[in-house]
């Protein structure tokens, strides 16, 4: 039984060599493959290492199956050379895994962050080492070849393979059992089992060397022990890493998931949010100026009547809405369009007949919109919004005794007019959060919006958006509303 295993092995050793190839390079390649470059865990700024890893030491095994068969027909230097490219993946892929270890435990406190420059040194007297005295000294290419593989496993991959195991088992431990993913915890934690095993049995367990602990601990002692040669115990452990860390790669997923999910949580709470800020600046904001303004009204009523004690209750009444107005305003957010049913020219004639301001001045209403003019109901409900939005600052600033509202399209530009006949704009006016709401809109809407004041002739705004014109009739309407 034992001469037939043996001899099953033996016969059967390029194709072992074959899977321990492809099982590290897989692995490499299903993590170069995975879209967790947008991740925020510390794991995903260093899978980069363990994919070189995989990369090239299957790329290494897969030289002792494909040099034999080159050997067979090319010349010895030629030979010579691949031996040597082999020899320096097999020490770049161990510096990769170290450098995949020394990576997962970061951040480093102090002085202890220039341990990541250690693999990289590492490599650097290692390449010294071998091309130099190591080199001079063998006594045939077989025998450098065989003492750099040895050198490289114990200075790179054994380090290398227990750093990493204890770095995925540390990442799982702070940064996923938090997230409360145990399944992807549970992977991580096997993964660097995998690593710990091929730690023993890839850095640990070399090829038979003249010197300790190379000449009791090598492969050869272990395939006469066990029977199975080390590549098994490698692709095994090989296997196992690769299927772990696949698994363990879901959590950028998850990650994703909930990223989008709480963007889009926060998006509807921020829209209700907007929405509910709307509403009270485009509708109980301007009720509540537009009682203030009649208060003001019957205060100059009781003023002429002599009444003491009614003029003090309406006082407080005044400064009881003042005090509510700038408390809704204090908590009014970043606003965004509502849509609206009515079409632009039914809106403003309807803005023109209820608004505040019709008691105080005579409004000019002016109409000039084809009837194909293509406004969605966004664009109509920020038009309105700012129309409404000016007409309220005129009432409550402007003392104006007469406005023209006006309407028109031409060279695929909507174009909204406010005009006033007050005592304009301040010099020292500073935008407020009206006049930037209006703003926002127009800039919503792809537009412009112009405020020019001249003092004591009153105030001019003007936005303009693009709209889509397809022809049609121009409905024209030419109103006046006159103040009571």
């Amino acid at each position: 039984m034992t001469e037939a295993l043996r001899a099953f092995f033996e016969y059967n050793f390029l194709i072992i060599l074959f899977i321990y190839g492809q099982v590290f390079f897989v692995l490499g390649l299903a993590i170069a493959l995975q879209s967790w470059r947008h991740s925020r865990l510390t794991l995903a700024r260093n899978l980069n290492w363990l994919a070189a890893f995989g990369f090239t030491h299957g790329i290494h095994e897969w030289g002792d199956v494909f040099i034999p068969i080159q050997a067979q027909y090319l010349p010895v230097p030629f030979i010579d050379l691949l031996l040597t490219a082999q020899l320096l993946v097999l020490a770049l892929s161990f510096a990769c895994l170290f450098q995949f270890g020394v990576e997962s435990l970061r951040p480093l406190p102090g002085p202890s962050r220039y341990v990541r420059y250690l693999p990289t040194g590492v490599l650097t007297i290692w390449l010294l080492w071998m091309f130099g005295w190591a080199f001079n000294a063998a006594a045939n290419m077989e025998a450098w070849h065989q003492l750099g593989s040895i050198l490289a496993r114990y200075s790179m991959g054994f380090p290398g393979g227990l750093l990493a195991a204890y770095g995925l088992r540390r990442q799982a431990r702070t940064a996923i059992v938090p997230l409360k993913l145990n399944h992807i915890a549970a992977m991580l934690r096997l993964a660097g089992l995998a690593l710990l095993g091929y730690a023993i049995f890839g850095g640990l367990l070399v090829p038979a060397g003249d010197f300790f602990p190379a000449n009791r601990l090598n492969e050869e002692a272990l395939q006469a022990w066990t029977l199975l040669p080390v590549q098994v115990y490698r692709s095994f452990f090989g296997l196992l890493l690769m299927i772990a860390i696949l698994r363990a790669l879901e959590v950028f997923r998850v990650e994703l998931d909930r990223r989008i999910g709480g963007m889009e949580e926060s998006q509807l709470l921020l829209a209700e949010r907007e929405r509910i800020g709307r509403e009270l600046h485009d509708g109980t904001l301007q009720t509540i100026y537009a009682a203030g303004l009649l208060l003001r009204t019957a205060e100059r009523s009781i003023v002429q009547a002599n009444d003491e004690g009614g003029l003090a209750q309406l006082r407080q009444s005044v400064d009881l809405l003042d005090q509510a107005v700038a408390d809704i305003r204090g908590h009014i957010g970043q606003l965004r369009p509502q849509p609206t049913g009515q079409s632009l020219a039914a809106g403003l004639q309807e803005l023109a007949t209820t608004s505040p301001l019709r008691s105080l001045a005579e409004i000019d209403l002016r109409l000039s919109l084809p009837a194909e003019v293509s406004l969605t109901p966004a664009q109509v409900g920020h038009l309105l919004a700012i129309a409404n939005e000016a007409m309220s600052n005129i009432a409550r600033h402007a003392q104006a005794t007469r406005v023209v509202l006006s309407s028109s399209v031409g060279e695929g530009m909507l174009c909204l007019q406010i005009e006033d006949n007050g005592h304009g704009l301040p010099a020292d006016f500073v935008l407020g959060y009206g006049l930037n709401n209006m703003r926002d809109r127009s800039r919503m809407l792809g537009g412009d919006i112009r405020l020019h004041s001249t003092p004591g002739k009153g105030t001019t705004v003007r936005v303009e958006i693009p709209v889509e014109n397809r022809g049609g009739e121009v409905h024209e309407t030419h109103t006046s509303t006159v103040g009571g």
